[in-house]
């Protein structure tokens, strides 16, 4: 078996390998090329091109403020809920599993299309209710750098969470006892005790919102695009999807810069979890966390976290079913409920390009996961049960694309696509998402190959089984969950994937992602909303299907 597993490595060390480090060799020789037709012709003039053009220094300051105000929106929200969850007595405490999970059922395009539609200037329904009540013009508008960070923050308040949540909850009550006996009040308390122990895991959390929101397409193209505010992620955008032609050896030289903050955040991100380790006050086996009384203050606190419940899940999918129904932008009222009809469900199912994309994302949903998992299956096992200096390359690479934005690699992988046969196809976008989303698909089978003793394999096999067999009976049905967690995971973001096929995608090759955003720019907010809706069904459908099957499967072996 070890032979099997020391011949395995090299294979998977040469696949992912391609799929990691080949975007990025790429997109390095690309930016060094004078195009797509002329590939491996040397030069500087798009480095040149790239950082002298007067727009850039806005756009990098852009960037910057965007990155920084979304991290500090959700790294504040993470850490107030998280407080609110582990130390205190405020009631309702389920609803901070569904913030944190459900969330990241809702594609971020839509999240932030639900928000234009709330707050477009000319006839966002909150807007036009204002004006209803007397407000002159526009009264608010999304399409701001103010608007761009609250919406981004708001989809990354629940990664900040799963970050900081943790750590909190593990937090050594004694520390905070001292400080009250010393005759600090729960505040000074915070400030001076709790937080400054937790500065690794919030720097962490702030960290990880940075290296997503430098990352992030979908803010910064529905809503900072048409307010003609641009940020590295649109500015590329731009340079390979508008104009006459599109310039790749630029939008590669742009994004050797994304690419490489984001790997240095990424670094900083992992030293900082590292010293973590080192601020770990739990001293005793009886330690449970201590729980604040908050009185008066328990009601209107939760009335607080049902309000922001209900903006991050429930106000987004309303938006979208409301205005899938009526003919336009209008404020809800017994008018406008007369007048709903299916209208733009029926655009939508009667238009070609609009199925070719569902059938396409359902392809890559379904099938592209499955192949994904069967890689990282074998990227898990050999990543846990082999100990080899092999196994922790592969395990590096494995992890490689997780801080690569996704047009970035996108850019990359055209540079690489456009000298095969595969390009301009439904394949090029399969080893794009498997390259990008690898790491889902990794972290909970290593998770779950950890609980699997090495002792269990060795009985088999001293029972006469062979290795297949030993991988079949007694391997497989202990990693289900894991299994089924990691190809929920990417199912459903390969569904919803934007940014990396915007620049892969072609006529013939749509998907759900990239046609709903055709119709924000092309303003279709109901054809836009009724296809969202059903990206939304269809990824409710993949987690549920995947669980019963897990369920079922688990059944069957015992």
């Amino acid at each position: 078996m070890h032979k099997n597993r020391s011949a395995l490595t090299p294979s998977l060390i040469a696949i992912v390998g391609f799929l990691t480090v080949c975007p990025v060799v790429m997109l390095v020789l690309g930016s060094f090329s004078q195009g797509l037709g002329a590939f491996g012709t040397f030069t500087t003039a798009k480095y040149v091109q790239a950082y002298t053009d007067p727009a850039f220094a806005e756009i990098l300051v852009n960037t910057a403020i965007f990155i920084a105000g979304s991290a500090v929106v959700a790294t504040l929200l993470a850490l107030f809920l998280a407080y609110l969850n582990t130390r205190t007595n405020i009631p309702g405490k389920s609803l901070f599993g569904i913030i944190s999970l459900i969330p990241m059922m809702v594609p971020h395009i839509l999240f932030a299309a639900s928000w234009v539609l709330l707050l477009n200037p000319s006839n966002g329904m909150l807007n036009l209710v204002l004006r209803q009540l007397g407000w002159e013009g526009a009264a608010l508008s999304i399409y701001t750098l103010t608007g761009m960070i609250l919406v981004e923050g708001l989809l990354d308040m629940p990664i900040a969470y799963l970050v900081i949540a943790p750590a909190m909850s593990a937090f050594d009550v004694a520390l905070e006892e001292s400080s009250r006996v010393s005759g600090a009040a729960n505040l000074r308390t915070l400030t001076r005790i709790t937080l400054p122990v937790l500065r690794p895991a919030i720097l962490a959390a702030a960290t990880l919102v940075v290296v997503r929101s430098l990352a992030s397409f979908a803010v910064p193209s529905v809503i900072g695009m048409p307010g003609r505010i641009y940020v590295l992620a649109t500015h590329i955008y731009r340079v390979v999807a508008t104009g006459y032609a599109a310039d790749y050896g630029l939008a590669a030289a742009v994004g050797m810069s994304a690419l490489a903050a984001s790997i240095i955040l990424i670094f900083l991100y992992r030293r900082l979890t590292s010293e973590g380790e080192k601020y770990v006050t739990i001293s005793s086996r009886g330690y449970r966390p201590a729980v604040i009384d908050l009185k008066g203050a328990r009601y209107p606190l939760f009335g607080i976290v049902a309000v922001l419940s209900f903006v991050l899940i429930v106000l987004p999918v309303l938006v979208l079913i409301y205005t899938s129904l009526v003919p336009y932008s209008m404020v809800p009222s017994a008018r406008a409920f007369a007048m709903m009809s299916a209208r733009h469900w029926t655009a939508v199912l009667n238009d070609p390009v609009s199925l070719l994309s569902l059938k396409n994302s359902l392809i890559l949903g379904v099938g592209g996961a499955t192949l994904g998992i069967c890689l990282s299956f074998f990227v898990s096992y050999v990543i846990v049960k082999v100990r080899t200096r092999a196994a922790g390359l592969l395990e590096s690479l494995s992890f490689l694309s997780f801080s690569f934005p996704g047009i970035v690699v996108g850019i990359g992988f055209m540079w690489f696509f456009v000298q095969t046969p595969l390009y301009a196809t439904i394949w090029a976008l399969l080893i794009g998402y498997i390259a990008t989303y690898l790491p889902y698909g990794i972290r909970p089978l290593t998770s779950a190959f950890v609980q699997v003793h090495g002792h269990l394999e060795e009985s088999s096999r001293v029972s006469g089984a062979g290795p297949l067999t030993t991988m079949r009976r007694i391997v497989l049905p202990l990693l289900v969950p894991g299994i089924v967690s990691g190809w929920i995971l990417m199912a459903t973001m390969f569904v919803r994937e934007l940014s990396l096929s915007v620049v892969l995608s072609r006529p013939g090759t749509e998907v759900l992602a990239v046609q709903i955003l055709r119709f924000s720019e092309d303003g279709l907010w109901g054809r836009l909303s009724a296809l969202g809706i059903i990206m939304i069904f269809i990824s409710t459908g993949l987690v549920a299907a995947a669980t019963w099957i897990g369920k079922t499967f688990t059944k069957v072996e015992k």
